[in-house]
């Protein structure tokens, strides 16, 4: 039945590639969209019968260029990909949505690659195929009566697509995050001749040299290297549970996140994992935007062909999105994860290797693209903590874990190998040193009511930050001993900070959170929550605020500070500026080169209520705030489902100070150095 749609959709589309019925300036759009859908109906041909994995290195390459070209940077301003040039063509009536359409088209692309090991990949395409031509008739039908579509019956179309298929598309997602019979990359690193970068272009994602680079130095490392790296990333995990008291031997599958280019090292935690009892689940980052594709990915993925065409997508759904909608895609949510229930139940949690290096990146503000009115951003945020609920019944927090480790990647510059060395160095430093320097410090917070924090220089942070008051200090501590376990590297110290009392302002110069840069961030928080932020990134501050909201407040009105921090690791802060690469570090590393604050939910989310414990076998109890707090009268308003992290780098700190109940004041930075008696040996990095 599928094939049967499918050949109708395409011999559809072959006559809309040759055709004159549609008229100028809409003829273009079609033909292009059809040109590019022939070309997705021969990858899929090619993958049926084992001719696109069979090609040589150059036919892999002219294809994989030629499959992305549309939205690549030097073509993505005459592309109707861009909606920009959309609405200049076609007018902001029509161009929002046809740009909308084009740019779902390219989710195509990995489902070709993947139709013939995973069958449910054709029903996927031919769906997109049919709204294609079902809005291709809409216009051709419009036209014989000399007129044209409304645009009202347009979007009707497109939101009764994402309603009418919105429970097969959240089923399909849900088999994709748990089922292991979703093993198309699994076979690609556990199968792949991985000395041969040929291998790279069978994923169907955007490749490269960054990927080519990155795969070919980790071939000629000897495998001890890749064994210490899988090493660290898997205890890690493992660590993870047994810190906070979870039973690993109940989960049976873990999900690797990597940037292609890594499977050496995937490959090595694969066995690894295995070895601890855990089958391993590897899954594309979602090419979707009808299920939520973005410039941030989860999943494995590779050199994104163009941020900004993510960027200008980002809200495509504004089409569709409406409170009939939402009610819809949770009920859809609600019944995948019943559907597979057993299989998220086995789930222990992500093992994520992050990548860095790729050049900071801020977008464009468009107003041609397509962005939430006030409505949709308050059903956004509805949605969000819902799917997060349900996510955590069926995956629960208090069972499951995940680590994270970073490295660099080629797009870093021509000193990247020196890089990945000093990385590799910066992940397996000795945790015991820092977890007895830590301890110093944790002590003396433990002593305090507050934490003064002040800028110097260009920095403008003024913020004092409430602290828990410890009823039992001989058996009870305010912050939790980061010691490289599902955080590595090591180097910090955290705690949830008590909302009220926390007030001032936290400003960053530069700073780059989830592949966006950001110029002269400042946060204004009152009693713990956020009620001002900008930043210089565009002349108008409107414009800034909208970036903020959309990518640190995700859409909401504001938000608590989740997490104090004390980064101690100024090994990696000494080696981001050696290389100059402080405005690419990934935050993981950034967040241990000074303080840090987290906008959103805690470190404990949906776990408070499990006793964590430091080395020194004290029960960490700050792991709560005034928000978390109404988790079990009002979950929709405890849990925020976003977490940024946002560092003050040494040199732009002037002071970091506790200050007692009684008014004693115990330095513990000033002027970027540490002062407190017991962590000078934090100094030597930056003498040497």
């Amino acid at each position: 039945m599928i094939d049967e749609r499918y050949e109708l959709s395409m011999h559809r589309i072959r006559e809309i590639a040759k055709e004159q019925e549609c008229k100028e300036p809409f003829a273009d759009y079609f033909k292009k969209a059809a040109e590019f859908l022939l070309l997705i109906d021969q990858t899929v041909e090619m993958a049926k019968d084992g001719s696109l994995f069979t090609m040589d290195l150059p036919q892999k390459k002219e294809l994989n260029h030629r499959i992305y070209e549309e939205i690549l940077p030097e073509h993505y301003e005459q592309s109707y990909c861009n909606p920009a040039y959309a609405v200049k063509c076609l007018s902001k009536e029509y161009g929002q949505i046809l740009s909308a359409l084009f740019a779902e088209l390219h989710s195509l692309i990995p489902y070709a690659f993947e139709c013939k090991e995973l069958p449910d990949r054709m029903e996927r395409i031919v769906i997109r195929l049919e709204l294609f031509v079902e809005i291709y008739v809409m216009f051709v039908t419009a036209f014989k009566e000399s007129s044209l579509p409304e645009r009202r019956n347009l979007q009707e179309t497109y939101a009764s697509f994402a309603f009418d298929y919105a429970e097969d598309m959240m089923e399909s997602a849900v088999f994709d995050q748990f089922s292991l019979e979703n093993d198309f990359a699994t076979k690609i690193v556990m199968e792949s001749d991985l000395s041969d970068p040929s291998y790279l272009y069978s994923y169907g994602e955007y490749i490269t040299e960054n990927e080519e680079k990155m795969s070919r130095f980790l071939a000629k490392l000897p495998q001890e290297s890749i064994q210490k790296m899988a090493d660290t990333f898997t205890e890690g995990y493992r660590i993870g549970f047994l810190m906070t008291g979870k039973d690993i031997s109940i989960k049976k599958t873990v999900n690797i996140r990597y940037f292609i280019g890594f499977e050496r090292v995937v490959r090595a935690a694969v066995h690894n994992f295995e070895k601890i009892g855990l089958k391993t689940l590897i899954y594309r980052a979602q090419p979707s935007f009808f299920l939520g594709r973005g410039i941030q990915k989860n999943g494995y993925f590779a050199t994104i062909a163009n941020k900004q065409f993510e960027c200008d997508h980002e809200y495509d759904k504004a089409l569709y999105f409406t409170s009939k909608y939402v009610t819809r895609k949770l009920e859809a949510y609600k019944a995948a994860l019943e559907k597979y229930r057993v299989q998220a139940n086995d789930f222990g949690g992500p093992a994520v290797i992050e990548s860095f290096g790729e050049p900071p990146f801020s977008p464009a503000s468009k107003k041609e693209s397509l962005q939430f009115s006030a409505q949709e951003r308050k059903l956004s945020v509805e949605y969000a903590a819902k799917a997060g609920e349900l996510l955590n019944h069926y995956v629960k927090g208090e069972e499951r874990s995940f680590t994270i480790i970073a490295f660099p990647i080629p797009q870093i510059g021509e000193r990247f190998e020196e890089i990945f060395e000093e990385t590799i160095k910066i992940n397996t430093l000795d945790y015991q040193k820092y977890r007895d320097i830590q301890q110093t410090i944790i002590d003396t917070l433990d002593k305090a009511s507050y934490v003064r924090v002040k800028g110097c220089g260009e920095n403008k942070t003024s913020l004092t930050v409430a602290l828990w008051k410890l009823k039992n200090p001989e058996k009870e501590t305010i912050f939790e001993n980061c010691v490289a376990d599902v955080n590595i590297p090591v180097g910090e110290v955290f705690t949830s900070p008590v909302l009220k009392g926390t007030n001032g302002v936290l400003h960053v110069t530069e700073v780059f959170l989830n592949g966006l840069q950001y110029k002269d961030l400042s946060l204004t928080f009152e009693d713990g929550m956020v009620t001002e932020y900008s930043c210089s990134n565009f002349k108008d501050n409107n414009e800034g605020k909208k970036y903020i909201k959309d990518h640190v407040l995700h859409q909401h009105d504001t938000l608590p500070m989740g997490e104090f921090a004390i980064g101690t690791n100024t090994v990696a802060y000494v080696v981001s500026k050696k290389y100059g690469i402080s405005n690419v570090m990934p935050i993981l590393i950034a967040e241990k080169t000074g303080p840090h604050f987290a906008v959103g939910d805690t470190c404990y989310s949906h776990e408070e209520d499990i006793m964590t414990y430091n080395p020194d076998k004290k029960a960490i109890v700050a792991r709560e705030n005034e928000v978390s707090a109404l988790r079990k009268s009002d979950p929709a308003k405890a849990y925020l489902n976003c977490h940024t992290d946002i560092t003050i780098p040494y040199d732009e700190l002037g002071e970091l100070t506790a200050v007692t109940r009684q008014g004693e004041e115990y330095p513990i930075i000033r002027n970027g150095r540490f002062v407190l008696p017991g962590t000078q040996e934090l100094n030597k990095p930056f003498d040497e």
